[in-house]
């Protein structure tokens, strides 16, 4: 066995194959016992050998296995990305149908990751002004995606919302 270990570089279940399948063709070959060995040790040191490069040469002749996990994992992240997709178009269009005050103030805060008092310099308004466009258009946001609440069941978190609202910014401008 633990020359077996060695063979499939430590993949137990390998090497338990290849000693089952060696013990079998030791079974199924009587005659080799009656050699004038003293030992079986090296027939059956040969036969696992064996077993361990053609079995090596079969999984190198087909195409790689591909586990449950690996097929999970690619499936989940293609979904994950046309969610993305389709919640970076559903902000963009929002966004648009925000009046350009309320546009301007969130482009500051949220884009450009300005204070509400560098907004508000900015944009040459009072700080009560911005908070409140912000507030407003924040909520006319949430009024135009109503799949995208907090509670609702494609609730997104709170940065994901955010890089949905840049990336439509950035492209609306």
């Amino acid at each position: 066995m633990h020359f077996l270990l060695g063979l499939t570089y430590g993949d137990r279940q390998r090497a338990e194959d290849l000693l089952q399948e060696t013990l079998v063709r030791a079974w199924q070959h009587p005659e080799a016992f009656e050699g004038p060995y003293a030992s079986m040790r090296p027939w059956l040191f040969t036969v696992g050998r064996r077993l361990a490069i053609d079995a090596r040469r079969n999984r190198q002749a087909r195409p790689a296995e591909v586990h449950d996990a690996t097929l999970d994992a690619r499936v989940e992240a293609q979904d994950d990305h046309a969610e993305r997709s389709a919640a970076t178009l559903d902000v963009r269009d929002a966004v648009r149908t925000l009046n350009p005050g309320h546009r301007a103030v969130l482009a500051q805060i949220y884009f450009r990751g300005l204070s509400v008092a560098e907004a508000a310099e900015v944009l040459g308004v009072p700080c009560g002004t911005v908070k409140s466009r912000s507030y407003y258009a924040l909520r006319a946001l949430a009024r135009a995606l109503p799949g995208y609440s907090s509670g609702g069941p494609s609730a997104r978190s709170s940065s994901e919302s955010r890089a949905s609202i840049e990336g439509a910014s950035a492209t609306s401008r």
